[in-house]
């Protein structure tokens, strides 16, 4: 039986691009696209694709919250990312959210096929650039925390951010207290749960309230 994929991409040119590659091979089979994330979950939902090619940035829904929506509503769909972005904030929150691989766009055709193959075998892949990055941050872990400082990991903004979150305040909320755009407070909400290692707002606040952070 071949390979049923789904791919989501809010390029024509991409996914266009995936499909005539794929359809080169005999174990694979395109079942679906999808332009943006919500359309990816409602896919994933009606074909039960083997796995989901899920770039990380799309309209409606980013394909982070994409992907925690199909591991979490077809958990026997596997989700590897295909992306330009490499900033370890997306790389881990992805990760975290169920993606079993992670490989940039411009990756060989070769090296996009195998990868499908082996995260629908139920391992873990990346790309060369992203594994070394993530070899190299898991053999130097953060220092000790320091007395006065419960989230040395964080910036000055990021800090702020989480305080207030720990607070009880809303995106809009904290965006008017700190004179930034909402978009800009998701953007820093993203990377404060990265760096966390946690996957919402609630486990987010758990952590900085368990560190003195909040009322």
């Amino acid at each position: 039986m071949p390979i049923r994929v789904l791919l989501a991409d809010d390029h024509p040119v991409v996914r266009r691009g995936l499909a005539a590659l794929l359809s080169t091979l005999d174990d694979f089979e395109v079942v679906a696209e999808a332009d943006d994330g919500e359309a990816a979950v409602r896919e994933a939902q009606l074909t039960k694709p083997d796995v989901v090619l899920m770039d990380v940035r799309m309209p409606v829904l980013d394909g982070v919250e994409a992907t925690r929506r199909i591991r979490k509503a077809v958990p026997e769909t596997a989700v590897l990312v295909l992306t330009m972005y490499d900033e370890d904030a997306t790389v881990f929150t992805a990760m975290q959210a169920g993606a079993q691989g992670y490989l940039l766009k411009g990756a060989e055709q070769d090296e996009i096929a195998d990868a499908i193959r082996a995260v629908v075998r139920g391992q873990a892949i990346f790309g060369a650039a992203i594994a070394a990055r993530m070899l190299q941050h898991f053999s130097n872990p953060p220092a000790a925390l320091a007395a006065d400082d419960p989230f040395p990991e964080l910036t000055t903004r990021e800090r702020d951010i989480l305080g207030l979150l720990a607070d009880g305040r809303r995106t809009a909320e904290i965006a008017s207290a700190l004179h930034l755009s909402p978009k800009t407070v998701s953007n820093n909400l993203t990377t404060i749960f990265a760096k966390l290692e946690v996957t919402d707002r609630t486990a987010a606040v758990i952590r900085a309230r368990e560190r003195g952070l909040g009322s």
